[in-house]
């Protein structure tokens, strides 16, 4: 009887010990936070942007999300597409420190195939006065409408 109780204890004990690893380490992962800079700071969520496989004439816009990690207002003084295909906008106002900003872009998808292309993002950043930004994806063939019989 005693092994029983034993061997339940240490089965409780072992599963209890491995449940909180995990949850420390999820807490640890999602603690992991942004470095601070001293001036205007520029992390972006994601800088590649994959469109995936869209039809022709798909709508083609897209938004990289950025956060402010300085102390002092970011300003976006320019963004440039490396073609004319790709159209970015950027943040009219400054980004103020711990706030989020959106540089849109807009690829035209009337253009077939795979297609990369950048965007250079130039800011007041400290460290990174020029930042580039990927987008990319494919564009299928646009598929013939089917053909309607007549009857006369």
């Amino acid at each position: 009887m005693k092994k029983i109780v034993l061997l339940a204890a240490l089965a409780i004990f072992g599963v209890t010990s491995v449940n909180a690893q995990k949850n420390s380490k999820k807490a640890a992962a999602s603690k992991v936070e942004t470095p601070k800079v001293d001036g205007a700071g520029m992390v972006f969520e994601n800088e590649t942007i994959d469109y995936g496989t869209l039809p022709k004439n798909a709508e083609g816009t897209r938004e990289f999300v950025l956060t402010n990690n300085g102390n002092k207002p970011l300003i976006i003084e320019s963004t440039q597409g490396s073609c004319g295909c790709t159209v970015p906008t950027k943040p009219e106002k400054p980004i103020q420190p711990g706030e989020k900003g959106i540089i849109k872009v807009h690829y035209a998808t009337e253009r077939e195939g795979q297609f990369t292309k950048t965007v250079t993002v130039k800011s007041n950043a400290v460290g990174q006065e020029t930042k580039i930004l990927t987008i990319k994806g494919t564009i299928l063939p646009a598929t013939p409408a089917p053909a309607t019989e007549t009857k006369s």
